[in-house]
C-alpha cells in the first residue's frame, strides 16, 4: 500500500473477490492478530493467511460482502492506527443476503521501506455479562 488510506478498500475488495493473495498483501510477514473466532492469535503471515483461506474459501458461491462505520484513521511519522466498526454481510450469487454481524476492528500500520503493512489487528466484540454471549451488532 503507499499510504494507510488504501487498507479498508483494499481489505474489502480482496474478501469480496475472494482474493487470498490481495489480502495477505496487506499485512506484514510478522503480523500479530487477536482474532475473535476460534483462535486467541494468529502470530506471522502464513498463520493469518490459513485463516483467510479457511474464511474466503468456506464461502462456496456465496460472497462476503464489507462495509466500514465509525472509522479513526491517525498517522504519525511511519505508524498508522484505525479503528472502525466492520459489518460483514454473507450475500448469496443474485446478492440477497443471508447473513451479517458487526465486530470492532484496530490495526496499526506501519511503513517500512515506502510500503505501509498492517502490523496488528485486534478484532472484537462486547460481552453480555448476564449471558457471556459476544454481541454481534451494534446497538
Amino acid at each position: 500500500m503507499h499510504s494507510p488510506e488504501e487498507f479498508l478498500p483494499a481489505y474489502q475488495k480482496a474478501v469480496w473477490e475472494k482474493d487470498v493473495e490481495a489480502f495477505a498483501a496487506l499485512f506484514d510477514p510478522a503480523i500479530h492478530v487477536f482474532d475473535m473466532w476460534g483462535r486467541w492469535s494468529f502470530e506471522g503471515l502464513p498463520a493469518w493467511k490459513e485463516m483467510a483461506k479457511g474464511w474466503l474459501g468456506s464461502l462456496g458461491a456465496d460472497r462476503c460482502q464489507v462495509e466500514f462505520q465509525d472509522t479513526h484513521l491517525e498517522t504519525s511519522g511511519d505508524l498508522a492506527w484505525l479503528t472502525t466498526t466492520v459489518t460483514f454481510r454473507g450475500v448469496d450469487p443474485s446478492g440477497k443476503e443471508l447473513r451479517s454481524l458487526q465486530e470492532r476492528m484496530t490495526a496499526v500500520i506501519r511503513r517500512k521501506n515506502g510500503d505501509w503493512k498492517v502490523v496488528h489487528g485486534h478484532h472484537s466484540g462486547p460481552i453480555d455479562h448476564s449471558t457471556l454471549k459476544v454481541i454481534l451488532k451494534k446497538t
